[in-house]
């Protein structure tokens, strides 16, 4: 046991002993072999935040090369303090280059500095490495040898686009520093607002030394801007500046919106107090970096070295701008180590000559900058900023923050991705639709301690009102009315209109109060002081802030300003003068009613004729008589009641009922008759002169449009030569050029916009119509400068006017009141009458008429009854008919017509046999068809009796 312990003893010393001289070994053998490369940092180390970013970069070094014993190459860093001045910066950068033959430089801190630094690079081939120079004019440059280690301002872009489409947003003004920093981003800028349907309505430019009330005149100038929403690119240097000269004159409060861009909003958190209370309710666009465990390991060890360097200096705080210059020390260092040269060194180059020799001339050329720069732009880790990829020269991106600052700090309200938008809570495997919503944003707190979203401009308080251009019009005064007063005043003054009516009630619609000021466009004298063009062109060049008046929206115009919508029905239409035109057709009277009608009204007067006379042939003697005459009496009874001129009588009750409503329908189907034949020979009298364009080019007649109007050009198109094309300034103009005809230099029709011809005819109305066709145009509208927020309001406020009451009574006011005339212009549509509407009466008066016939042959058979019994039971339907035909034909004695005249019939002729008895005459006629033989239809004769 003993030997046993002993050894394991002895295999556990040698196994250690073996492993610190391994451990010795390699030290040593590192310490023998490790090749140095010179690092130049050119950075500002009396500033804070470059004493922070030193500390990352040495923190960075410790811990790569802790991590990575083995690696054969070591960085060493080799300083020089660049106090923000490009000179000096340029200089010690021509320094480490010349003289210390460094392979690459860290710095410079700005975008200023870096531009020569890095045509420096391009010439000695020594990389140029910047975690802090973020302007997108460096791009330009174009240079391999210039690493961003940082993210392109341009990049940023996008996701202030997204909140202005997001809040809907038109306009706004950037305020930046005038120095590459600043101007770089606006082209970007410009364009991703573009994109979004808005634009830069003002550039605001900052010099970097500006003094307090250069600042203070720069922010006056906007505030009497309309204008609202401002975006802040610059350095909090400047930026705070801005903000506290902003708070100072009240543009810190309800409806301004501010935007910082990543410029301050990543050096949030070296803000004081003082600056975070200056800037209350603005939003921020900040990168966003994800947090780790390695993050937090990092901060805390950057944290105990900076206190170890700098232990004047309390509360430092990190931002992303270190840990970038943390990631590209470590990307520096892992490209040095994959170039693995034995020695970095430089060639040196020859002057040309002594006296012309100059610095730039005698510094060498880097032997390894072509590879270090290649295993730069090659590099991809995940670093403590992220996904640390240099893709042509540049740290990619793709999230950006978004801020708002409220209280004593600042709020994550939501974050955007090129992908998806604007998001409340960031992730990255979201597969959604891109989001342009504000609702995906978090509840923002806006300047004013207001929860509600800034519409973007107001009518500024400070500035003077608006300046509303008015055309002056010669005639149609009722749109547009300016007078001038030579005498007294020698003014010219917008007295009102249907134009200026609808612009003033519209103004009163808008949610909030707009001053202005009427200016009409005219010359000294009053007359107009251009053509509805040049007023739009008034407007494009901002000397006026908006046009009002009769002006037609068309498409080059609104190439150069934006209009409403339109307040006015749209199109273009011809008049013409109505002939007298009463028809000479000899048949006009058959149109009043279908041939249907015609026919069934005759039918129905034959039908009528022949009931009354079934009920009056035995009892009345004006249906008696011939046959020829008793078919004339029956027509003329039937016919004579259209006028209600019949003259006989008639004395059935039946027949009496049949009449009276046979009249009713007669009085109906007349007087209709009677109307529609009045409208027929109306709408005839009133026919246009002229319904087709064609046949006026054809015909050569002149043709009208109101001076100054655009219709002229809708004449030529159509062929109009100029010599036949007229113009007029007034409706009693243009009544006067229709008076004169084409024989005395007259028109024959006039063209001109919907509005003006509906003017023209409610004076009018009685002498022309208008006819087609109706050229289209888009209506009368109000004019505002390119990009006016204004001109979204008034097109709202526009359809509240126009679908209320308010419109109408403005029309009336000024289109009706001289108006004798519902619709001059309607033509009255005519159709005849036709069966349809009269079914109803004629069906009425047919079950009336059968009725009336069933209800007599009823009476007729009942009272006749013994004569069908005694008649043979074998006797024919025919036979039988014929003697009940015979029977009716006979005058019915029993009636009271008959009775009264007896005794005065009797005296003139011989009584017959008839009129003794009702039951001789049945039996006369009974016996005269028993004595006549029938066999063929069953009759019988006195022989029948016999025995056979």
């Amino acid at each position: 046991m003993a030997k046993k312990a002993s050894c394991s003893s002895s295999l556990f010393a040698l196994f250690f002993l073996f492993l610190f001289s391994k451990t010795t070994f390699l030290a040593m053998a590192q310490n023998n072999t490790t090749i140095p490369v010179h690092v130049g940092l050119v950075l500002d180390f009396d500033d804070l935040y470059r004493k922070r970013d030193l500390s990352c970069i040495e923190v960075a070094l410790s811990d790569f090369y802790a991590s990575n014993p083995y690696y054969k190459t070591r960085l060493v860093l080799v300083q020089r303090s660049s106090p923000s001045d490009v000179v000096v910066t340029a200089s010690a950068a021509l320094d480490l280059i010349k003289n210390v033959q460094v392979q690459a430089i860290i710095g410079p801190t700005s975008s200023m500095e870096a531009e020569f630094l890095i045509s420096l690079g391009e010439k000695a081939q020594v990389p140029i490495i910047s975690y802090s120079a973020t302007s997108p004019s460096l791009t330009s440059i174009r240079s391999s040898y210039f690493i961003r280690a940082a993210q392109n301002d341009s990049s940023q872009v996008k996701a202030i686009s997204a909140i202005i489409q997001a809040f809907g947003w038109r306009e706004v003004v950037p305020i930046y520093v005038d120095n590459e920093f600043g101007e770089g981003v606006i082209p970007y800028l410009s364009d991703a607002l573009q994109e979004v349907d808005a634009r830069i309505a003002y550039r605001s430019v900052i010099p970097p030394a500006a003094t307090d009330d250069q600042i203070i005149v720069e922010l006056e100038k906007l505030m009497a801007m309309q204008t609202r929403v401002f975006v802040v690119h610059m350095l909090p240097s400047l930026g705070l500046r801005i903000f506290d000269k902003a708070k100072e004159i009240g543009m810190m409060v309800a409806g301004y919106a501010w935007i910082m861009t990543d410029g301050m909003t990543n050096e949030f958190s070296a803000i004081n107090s003082s600056g975070i209370e200056n800037m209350q309710g603005v939003l921020g666009i900040k990168t966003y970096y994800p947090n780790s465990k390695a993050l937090e390991y990092f901060r805390v060890r950057w944290k105990r070295k900076f206190q170890q360097d700098n232990p004047t200096v309390q509360d430092a705080k990190l931002d992303v701008y270190g840990l970038w210059a943390y990631d590209a020390a470590r990307a520096l260092v892992m490209a040095a180590e994959k170039v693995g040269a034995k020695n970095f060194s430089f060639e040196k180059t020859n002057a040309s000559g002594k006296s012309s020799t100059t610095d730039l001339e005698r510094f060498g050329v880097s032997q390894n900058g072509p590879q270090l720069v290649q295993e730069l732009s090659g590099t991809n880790f995940k670093g403590l900023s992220g996904d640390f990829n240099l893709f042509n020269g540049q740290l990619q991106s793709s999230t950006f923050e978004i801020v708002n600052v409220i209280g004593s700090g600042e709020k994550q309200i939501g974050f955007w991705t090129p992908k998806n938008g604007l998001a409340r809570n960031l992730n990255l495997r979201n597969t959604s639709k891109y989001s342009i919503s504000n609702t995906s944003l978090g509840s923002i707190i806006w300047p004013g301690d207001t929860s509600s979203a800034p519409k973007g401009w107001q009518i500024p308080t400070l500035g003077k009102k608006l300046q509303i251009l008015v055309h002056v019009r010669q005639g149609f005064l009722e749109f547009v009315n300016v007078t001038h007063d030579p005498i007294t005043t020698n003014t010219t003054k917008v007295k009102g209109g249907y134009c200026i009516d609808v612009f003033e009630a519209v103004i009163k619609a808008l949610p909030y109060a707009v001053s202005y000021d009427l200016i009409p466009y005219a010359t000294p004298n009053g007359s107009s002081a251009g053509s509805y063009d040049d007023l739009v062109n008034e407007v494009y060049l901002k000397n006026y802030d908006a046009a009002v008046g009769d002006i037609t929206i068309r498409a080059n115009r609104s190439l150069y300003v934006d209009f409403t919508l339109p307040y006015t029905e749209s199109g273009v239409s011809m008049i013409v003068p109505i002939k007298d035109n009463k028809s000479k057709n000899a048949w006009v009277f058959l149109k009043p009613l279908t041939l249907d009608l015609w026919v069934t009204s005759g039918c129905f007067f034959i039908f009528i004729g022949f009931v009354v006379w079934v009920l009056e042939h035995r009892i009345n003697e004006d249906f008696r008589g011939p046959p020829h005459h008793q078919i004339g009496t029956s027509f003329w009874f039937s016919f004579s009641t259209m006028v209600f001129s019949h003259r006989e009588r008639v004395v059935s009750n039946l027949a009496r009922f049949v009449v009276i409503i046979w009249c009713f329908v007669v009085l109906i189907l007349t007087q209709s008759y009677t109307a529609s034949l009045t409208s027929l020979l109306t709408v005839q009298h009133l026919q246009p002169t002229v319904t087709d364009v064609n046949l006026l080019l054809k015909n050569g007649d002149n043709v009208a449009y109101q001076s100054d109007s655009f219709v002229v050009g809708i004449l030529k198109q159509l062929g109009f030569p100029d010599e036949k094309i007229k113009t007029f300034s007034s409706p009693e103009e243009l009544n006067e050029l229709f008076q004169n005809g084409r024989k005395k230099d007259g028109i024959s029709a006039a063209f001109d916009e919907y509005p003006y011809m509906k003017l023209f005819l409610a004076k009018y109305c009685s002498k022309y119509t208008m006819v087609e066709p109706t050229f289209k145009a888009d209506g009368f509208g109000f004019a505002f400068p390119k990009g006016s927020p204004l001109a979204r309001d008034v097109s709202r406020a526009i359809l509240n006017v126009t679908d209320g009451d308010r419109m109408k009574k403005i029309e009336k006011k000024w289109f009706n009141k001289e108006s004798s005339c519902s619709d001059p212009n309607s033509p009255v549509p005519f159709n005849s009458l036709s069966l349809e509407s009269f079914r109803g009466l004629f069906l009425i008066t047919c079950l009336a008429s059968t009725l009336a016939l069933l209800i007599y042959a009823a009476m007729f058979l009942h009272e006749h009854k013994e004569i069908l019994l005694r008649l043979d039971p074998e006797a024919s339907l025919w036979r039988k008919f014929c003697v009940m035909l015979r029977i009716y034909d006979k005058k019915d004695l029993k009636s009271f017509t008959f009775k009264n005249g007896e005794l005065e019939v009797n005296a003139i002729f011989p009584p017959s046999p008839s009129v003794y008895s009702n039951n001789t005459e049945s039996r006369m006629v009974l016996d005269e068809q028993m004595r006549t033989p029938s066999t063929e239809h069953g009759g019988f004769s006195p022989s029948d009796d016999s025995p056979k």
